[in-house]
């Protein structure tokens, strides 16, 4: 199934062996004491009580303890030297169940010393149930003098109670002052309340002429507590009863009627993401409605899915799971829902399933609660789980499903998850090299270019996420089947502090970008593509700027290759970071400046050294993953050195590597994503090989295969001389920028070759040429050929020749002078006649 659940702890496997061996030790005394029928028949009165943040349990067992009365424990609660037991306790009814209407029934709770157990004091004895919850501050290096107690009223209130203790009689700990216990209002007149127990936050709603407002009270190490913001909610809850979270188990509720009541929950992670989770009573067979508050983001989403058949019943509730970077929403037996927390903007980031999948039916039935982080409870059957997405169904989904928004929401999920990203970056690479053409709504080269570079530098800090591309594509209007949803803004969060550290550091930066910063800071090649251009067209003028800038940028692209091989031992199958490719080098030299530049800007608070690093660090990982790609479909094609020679028939295996090569061209292109250098050059030798000359040259002429001197090089020196080559080399000549044409015209022998070498060399001496008045001096029996026009003009090249000697000597334009013109001019005149 997607989600994996991992027990941490199971009632019935690590406590009933335990009491098993005290019910033989009680047996056992029995016949002295006869207390042996204490413990029998009432294994199915085992259940959880409360799970504390420092991992301890608290659980019953029936006949445990023994009252005067038949009573039943609400809740219970511990503190972290484990020393004190807070227990609230109301009577049973004769069925077994507390009967909540009965006149007079009484709540009574208790504050008892157990180390050893000693006094117990009352602290309140009512008519209304109370709930406990001692507070775990971050300080666990020495046990505190005092001890901090939430007492919960269905009253509405909630109190805390200020407990000192000592140690009397070595390790004897006992209250002190039990009678004048200090307690004050924490919070009044609310009607809802969740505890977060790993992060001792208390979350709850009050309702105020009709409006519902959610605060947050944030308990601290220093025996202070806060509250931190309120922000109304677009709910109403006015009818909705007393309700709590996660302050231990409840049983006020029929868990198989959960239907009947609303879900309410408010998930939060370190990112500083703040989610508030809602699903109504249910009015209906055929749908059911949900809603999730993205308040880190500024809008929620209400989504209506679909339940089949109107003759399904839905006799279970709504599930909320907290997952870290997502959130669960799932009805056993209906749907399951991964929302995409961090990135919620698009439905295609979600992934959505119907009942008709087999991930459905192997969730668990029984109601789950979470708890905090990924720990998850099942009341019912006592079990405590870590939850976790399954990497490897979320792979074996990937390759089985049809739908392009399944494919896109699962490649998220993978990536996010983290563990082990090499060998879950491998199969899914794998993956896309088996389905290259299989999305029609997006590039699956792109998107696992783009996102798995993002989460590579996620981890290192969080607010990275609003200012580097997340995914490809920046709208999605295709319908997910089984699910509709509605998009409005909300109001934000009224910070009520001025001082933030760790997660409401994070938070109060999310608010703030929401407030302020309209206008998107994800990073873009703009920038670069326009300077690039720029750097190019110089190049070919030959009026390129300052050299020390072009070395610093050339420099950036140095450190981006250094850091690649450093991270990556393993010598590579391709022949790529071979060669120079100076505009492959100075794009991926002006990437790392403007991205440095970027994240400068925008990224308070992290040295500049760190920076640095992650820019390296990120467009590193954009290079490899497309070394990796190219490896992957070489390695599977078993490829060798020799297919870098011109002088062979093309294979099957080369037409399928070009054609990935060839997708990986269009998906860089279109983001201005720079290419390992080498990419070029064998995509042009694979081009070669594979396509027929008019073919090839559309290609070449269209900028899909780019003519590198590395390449050209190579098919001049591994060709000959046929008929057919020499019509290949001299499209290839003619397409060749001018200064890499010079150089490759000197290496190939031919009469085309010393055309092309005259013309140019011609070209050159008149561009500025201006006529003079005729030598008298010129020896007119160099020139043997009788042929006027080009006796005049031979004439007149030698004249300019002698008058700049000096510079063409410089420039380096050696064996080529007005005799080497003539010579070139006869031949092909002399080919041409077929002479």
């Amino acid at each position: 199934m997607a989600l994996r659940l991992v027990a941490d702890f199971e009632l019935r496997k690590d406590v009933l062996p335990w009491l098993r061996a005290q019910q033989a030790a009680s047996a056992g005394a029995g016949a002295r004491g006869g207390g042996a029928g204490v413990f029998e028949n009432n294994y199915e009165s085992l259940r959880v009580l409360n799970v504390e943040r420092n991992g301890n349990i608290i659980y019953t067992y029936k006949h445990l303890y023994t009252f005067e009365k038949d009573l039943q424990v609400v809740s219970c609660s511990v503190n972290s030297e484990r020393t004190l037991l807070a227990v609230s306790l109301v009577q049973s009814t004769k069925e077994g169940r507390r009967n909540e209407f009965q006149p007079g029934s009484k709540c009574l709770t208790l504050l008892v010393e157990i180390h050893p157990v000693n006094n117990v004091k009352v602290l309140k004895a009512v008519d209304s149930y109370i709930w406990v919850q001692f507070l775990y501050p971050h300080v666990d290096s020495h046990p505190l003098p005092e001890n901090h107690l939430l007492l919960i009223s269905e009253e509405k209130y909630i109190e805390q109670f200020h407990i000192q203790v000592i140690q009397e009689d070595g390790n004897r700990v006992v209250i002190k002052n039990s009678d004048h216990l200090v307690r004050e209002r924490v919070a009044e007149d609310f009607v809802w309340a969740q505890w977060d127990m790993s992060e001792q936050r208390l979350y709850y709603i009050d309702v105020k002429k009709s409006r519902s407002i959610l605060k947050c009270i944030q308990f601290c190490a220093d025996e202070n507590f806060n509250l931190m913001f309120e922000v109304p909610l677009d709910i109403s809850l006015s009818d909705s009863g007393f309700k709590l979270v996660n302050f231990g188990c409840d049983d006020l509720q029929d868990q198989e009627e959960l239907s009947k009541y609303l879900t309410l929950c408010v998930f939060t992670n370190h990112t500083g993401s703040l989610c508030v989770c809602y699903s109504p009573k249910f009015d209906s067979w055929e749908q059911i409605t949900y809603s999730v508050f993205y308040f880190h983001k500024g809008h929620s989403k209400t989504f209506t899915a679909a339940l089949g058949s109107a003759g399904s019943r839905v006799t279970k509730g709504i599930t909320f799971l907290n997952l870290d970077y997502y959130v669960a929403v799932y009805l056993p037996g209906h749907f399951f829902h991964l929302l995409n927390i961090q990135h919620p903007d698009l439905i295609c980031h979600s992934l959505f399933l119907t009942g008709n999948n087999e991930v459905i039916d192997m969730l668990p039935h029984s109601p789950l609660q979470s708890l905090s982080g990924s720990l998850v409870l099942d009341w019912c059957s006592g079990k405590l789980y870590r939850a976790f997405l399954n990497q490897s169904y979320l792979l074996q989904f990937l390759w089985n499903t049809r739908l392009d928004c399944e494919k896109m929401a699962v490649l998220h999920c993978v990536l996010s998850c983290g563990q082990d990203p090499q060998f879950l970056e491998a199969k899914i690479i794998q993956w896309i090299s088996e389905n290259i053409s299989a999305c029609h709504s997006f590039d699956l080269i792109q998107e696992f270019i783009i996102a798995s570079s993002y989460w590579s530098i996620y981890p290192e800090t969080n607010n990275v996420d609003k200012l580097l591309p997340y995914s490809s594509i920046l709208t999605w209007s295709t319908e997910i089947p089984g699910i509709t949803f509605v998009t409005e803004e909300i109001a934000l969060p009224l910070m009520k502090v001025h001082s933030f550290k760790g997660y409401w550091e994070n938070l109060n930066f999310h608010l703030e970008y929401v407030k302020y910063s309209k206008p998107h800071l994800r990073y873009n090649n703009s920038v670069v593509r326009r300077e690039w251009h720029s750097l190019i067209s110089e190049e070919k003028t030959g009026k390129r700027r300052s050299k020390v800038y072009v070395k610093n940028i050339l420099y950036n692209a140095v450190k981006v290759i250094s850091n690649l091989e450093t991270r990556n031992l393993e010598p590579r199958l391709t022949p790529l970071f071979q060669e120079e490719d100076n505009h492959q080098r100075l794009l991926v030299g002006l990437m790392v400046s403007e991205l440095k530049d970027h994240l400068l800007r925008h990224l308070h608070g992290v040295k500049k050294k760190k920076i640095e690093q992650m820019v390296l660090d990120y467009i590193s990982r954009l290079l490899d993953l497309i070394c990796q790609i190219l490896e992957t479909s070489w390695r599977k094609h078993n490829f060798h050195p020799w297919v870098l020679h011109f002088n062979r028939k093309a294979s099957a295996a080369e037409f399928a590597v070009f054609h990935i090569m060839t997708r990986i061209l269009e998906a860089t292109n279109s983001l201005f994503l720079p290419l390992p250098p080498g990419f070029h050059t064998l995509h042009t030798v694979l081009g070669v090989h594979c396509l027929p000359l008019h073919n090839l040259l559309h290609y070449i002429d269209n900028g899909v295969l780019l003519l590198t001197e590395t390449a050209v090089t190579r098919l001049m020196k591994d060709l000959d001389n046929t008929e057919k080559n020499e019509k290949l080399k001299f499209s290839i000549i003619v397409r060749l920028p001018p200064l890499i044409g010079q150089k490759i015209c000197r290496l190939w022998d031919h009469p085309m070759s010393s055309n092309i070498i005259s013309r140019n060399h011609v070209k050159r001496l008149l561009q500025n040429y201006k006529k003079q008045p005729q030598s008298s001096v010129t020896d007119k029996s160099s020139f043997s050929i009788e042929f006027l026009p080009l006796n005049y003009f031979i004439e007149t090249l030698t004249d300019i020749e002698s008058s700049n000697q000096a510079l063409y000597a410089f420039e380096g334009h050696d064996n080529v002078d007005a005799k080497f013109v003539e010579e070139a001019a006869l031949k092909h005149t002399t080919m041409l006649l077929g002479l």
